[in-house]
């Protein structure tokens, strides 16, 4: 019978035992040849970090005089640096930086996703000329940004290159415009409305799955933080004591074309890997059901590809949080309409010597880059245990 029990033999291992294999010869040399990298990692890697992390909570580079002695006398002043950044009246260059950087990555991912998805489809459709098309979108990507940002900066001349073809004299890199505006001091405001947005999708998840529990929590936090945000969260002077307005730059424009021409060949790629993966009986079946071309793509292509997609928008995420060198290419290290939070702390720390401070603005840039990639590494090493 197939449901038999079968009998344990008294030398079979369990599958607990089975795991733990003998120490060999060949685990131990593996283990030996893997430590110096794992005490390098740990020093160069996770050290420094801790070393910026301890430097973000002192006073080092206020005083002059001993920002660059020998042996500074370093004062610990806690998340001093950190509340200065977001809260500061002398540091409202970073908050704009922290938006603009916001809005890049915003435009970029989706630039790049759209673009390379378009391409995608365009060289599954089996154009003459395929491979010579796939290289050509692809080779960007050998480019370095420095390389990309020197090639667009000549393109993005006021004199020259697009606003020759376009019969334009807009000033790509340096316009002064903004649009999308918004208060500082609504700042918990809108905080409060993308949590609770959260919430709410939690909330329809659970509906879905008729977990009740689920949807009454998730359902009621998200409308106590939605009513908190609208009562308390805008002009909050408790966060800032006057109203400062930010917005997107119209200078990006410029940088977010050039670098989603180098990353639209890489998303190209991804798409067409897994458009060329759908099983070729799926689309003969859609085909039977009726569904034109388009809506092949449309119901049974696009939804196989959410992965991919998700696994793009993490690597365009983090690349962009910490853009840095595209735009000292293109635009150079002090023009402010174009600044981004790397580029500043690398101003604030080998220029101003305020050591403290830039390392508090890499610190808040290694938060904002984590928040990307460990919840994808989470769901990436639970799969793998499955």
């Amino acid at each position: 019978m197939a449901n038999a029990k079968q009998p344990i033999l008294k030398n079979t291992p369990t599958p607990k035992a089975a795991s733990k294999k003998p120490l060999d010869a060949d685990r131990i040399v593996a283990a030996l040849l893997l430590i110096p990298s794992i005490i390098l990692v740990g020093i160069f890697v996770y050290g420094f970090i801790g070393q910026t992390m301890y430097t973000s909570l002192t006073d080092w580079g206020q005083n002059p005089a001993q920002a660059l002695a020998l042996n500074p006398e370093l004062k610990y002043i806690g998340f001093q640096n950190y509340a200065d950044l977001f809260t500061g009246l002398l540091d409202s260059r970073f908050r704009q930086d922290l938006v603009s950087t916001l809005f890049f990555t915003l435009f970029f991912i989706v630039g790049s996703l759209g673009l390379g998805l378009v391409l995608a489809v365009m060289l599954d459709q089996n154009p003459k000329g395929e491979s010579f098309f796939r290289t050509l979108f692809l080779f960007p990507m050998s480019l370095s940004f420095i390389v990309t940002g020197t090639i667009w900066r000549w393109l993005l001349q006021p004199e020259g290159g697009f606003n020759q073809l376009l019969g334009t004299k807009f000033q790509w890199l340096n316009s002064r415009e903004q649009v999308f505006q918004f208060n500082w001091q609504d700042i918990p405001f809108y905080t409060a409305l993308v949590v609770s947005l959260v919430f709410f999708w939690i909330a329809f998840q659970a509906f879905q799955n008729k977990k009740t529990n689920r949807l009454i929590v998730a359902a009621a936090s998200g409308l106590v933080l939605l009513l908190w945000g609208i009562i308390f969260g805008r002009n909050a002077e408790w966060v800032y004591p006057i109203p400062e307005t930010h917005g997107f730059n119209l200078a990006f424009i410029g940088i977010i074309i050039a670098a989603v021409w180098q990353m639209a060949g890489y998303t190209m790629a991804l798409y067409l890997a897994g458009i060329r993966g759908v099983p070729e009986d799926l689309r003969e079946a859609a085909r039977v059901d009726g569904c034109t071309e388009i809506q092949i793509y449309q119901k049974v292509i696009f939804p196989l590809l959410t992965p991919i997609t998700l696994s793009a928008i993490i690597i365009l995420g983090h690349i962009s949080l910490k853009i840095f060198d595209l735009v000292f290419a293109m635009a150079g290290a002090d023009n402010a309409t174009t600044d981004v939070p790397a580029l500043l702390m690398y101003l604030t720390s080998f220029r101003s010597n305020q050591f403290a401070k830039g390392a508090a603005i890499s610190m808040v840039l290694l938060v904002m880059v984590a928040a990307v990639i460990v919840p994808y590494l989470y769901t990436s090493l639970r799969k793998d245990r499955r």
